[in-house]
């Protein structure tokens, strides 16, 4: 273990050693029109706006999230995607262990735009989410060891993840302003993201980087692809309340399909969320859910589901090149200042301004510089209780707690680490690939503690694509009941080349 440790450890040496050398050749001034421009916010409300997340979450309104944008007429076009390619080497005291290369990956398109006359309609957003992973994870789950929650051929999935449904997300939203303090908002869904937890690992812009599932993904954002899902929120200030309706049966391993799950697509689950964000920088919710039989192998087993987190950014320094005019923007509310820069700001990378908003129908939109060195960083609780009726008499209750930061500094640089501490049942017991026997009851069996440190570095591909090359590695401590299965300290080191657009 220590040798492929060290391994790791040198390739991250060698990265850093050579993101130095790349940064120190390239000192030269650059003009504006090289200055990346991200997507930002000053207010909670703001961000509920610009509907950068996934389904109706919220990260802390001062997140950078990256895209390509254009305006065409009375609409806002807006493209975000993240792809990994990458290859893991699970490594267990025993036949657990096993590798694979694989991707992860998803596109969001988004369409935005303002109704009735300068805007007093509200905002009307159309949003979709697809991933290829159907396609580029094989065997209809990679390798990770600990993992567990839904299955591939019929048979549970043990030490290994589930790819993402082709169809991720499909949904409209609306945005109404009852005074400049108080937002309402609806959010409808075939396939979408109801108001359970955080925002999502794979939009998380603390897990931004790590291209493999938070072991606890199924006590705290499982149900980020769920069925016909209604949300209604109310923002006011610095508060939000959210309530949802969905069906809370998961996908089936179809994931190429626009179809419901196993057991129907009645709305039969409903969950509440609470949303505080005190500063631009800082963000906390709590969250409540009732799910109606989620898992295909014990139908008729209902869950209850409870979410605590705390998600913080904070930018310290931001790409501003020499010469450049100062980027904070309101895209679709134009000042003088604004106009007179146009021509230069419309070639920045993912930006087309030569329409200045576009008219009335545009909604603003708060633009800035590219963070040069900024922190995120989310601390999360989920919980899962078993409820039992006539068909389960099981009670049992699973928690799992979670610590990611990533840091990127020198604007190309990024570390990351996730610390976990995640509940996890006798179902590892099982062989990995068999079917579940017969009378078998869930219990849980004890909590895996989880360490992963990574490394990557920006190169760009073009005006508006990024590749990053990394590692990461992560060292597992195995509870007693399983070291017979897995040994004490199993490890996993992933080679990552990451792309995004920009």
């Amino acid at each position: 273990m220590l040798k492929r440790a060290a391994t790791v450890l040198l390739f991250l040496a060698i990265a850093s050693a050579r993101a130095q050398t790349v940064t120190s050749e390239n000192t030269q001034p650059a003009t504006s029109a090289n200055t990346p421009m991200v997507m930002s916010a000053h207010t909670l409300i703001e961000a509920v706006q610009q509907h950068g997340s996934s389904g109706t979450s919220i990260e802390p309104a001062s997140t950078p999230v990256p895209m390509l944008m254009t305006d065409h007429n009375a609409w806002r076009l807006m493209v975000h995607a993240n792809a990994f390619v990458a290859n893991t080497q699970q490594q267990a005291d025993s036949e657990r262990g096993r590798d694979a290369f694989f991707s992860t990956n998803w596109i969001m398109p988004m369409a935005q735009r303002q109704l009735g006359a300068n805007g007093h309609g509200g905002e009307l957003t159309l949003r979709a989410m697809f991933s290829f992973e159907p396609a580029t994870v094989p065997d209809r789950n990679y390798p990770e060891l600990f993992q567990q929650g839904e299955t591939a051929y019929g048979n549970p999935i043990v030490d290994g993840q589930h790819p993402h449904d082709f169809f991720m997300e499909v949904a409209a939203l609306y945005d109404l302003k009852l005074s400049p303090n108080t937002l309402l908002s609806f959010y409808a869904a075939p396939i979408g993201d109801p108001a359970i937890g955080p925002t999502a690992y794979p939009h998380r812009q603390s897990a931004s980087e790590d291209p493999i599932a938070a072991l606890g993904h199924h006590q705290e954002d499982s149900t980020h692809i769920a069925f016909n899902t209604l949300t209604g929120g109310l923002t006011y200030r610095i508060a939000r309340i959210e309530f949802s309706g969905f069906h809370g049966g998961e996908p089936d391993e179809h994931r190429w399909a626009f179809q419901p799950s196993p057991n129907g697509h009645a709305i039969d689950s409903y969950s509440t969320r609470l949303t505080v964000s005190p500063t631009p920088d800082l963000t906390g919710q709590y969250s409540y859910a009732h799910i109606t039989s989620p898992e295909a192998l014990y139908p008729g087993e209902n869950q209850q589901r409870q979410t605590a987190s705390i998600m913080f950014h904070h930018t310290f320094h931001t790409i501003h090149k020499p010469g450049a005019p100062h980027l904070a923007s309101e895209m679709g509310v134009p000042t003088e200042s604004q106009s007179k820069t146009a021509d230069t700001m419309q070639d920045m990378p993912g930006m087309n301004m030569t329409q200045q908003g576009s008219g009335p129908h545009a909604p603003p939109m708060h633009m800035t510089a590219e963070p040069r060195t900024d922190l995120a960083t989310t601390i999360l609780w989920g919980r899962t209780r078993s409820l039992p009726n006539t068909v389960s008499q099981d009670n049992s209750k699973e928690n799992s707690y979670l610590f990611e930061a990533l840091l990127r500094f020198a604007s190309t640089n990024y570390l990351w680490t996730r610390l976990e501490n995640a509940g996890r049942s006798n179902e590892l017991l099982l062989t990995p690939g068999s079917p579940l026997p017969p009378n078998f009851t869930e219990l849980p069996i004890g909590h895996v503690f989880a360490t992963t440190l990574g490394y990557d570095h920006d190169i760009p591909l073009g005006r508006h694509l990024l590749a990053a090359p990394g590692a990461q590695l992560t060292i597992y401590r195995t509870p007693e009941p399983l070291r017979p299965t897995y040994g004490n300290t199993p490890t996993a080191e992933t080679l990552v080349i990451r792309f995004r657009l920009r």
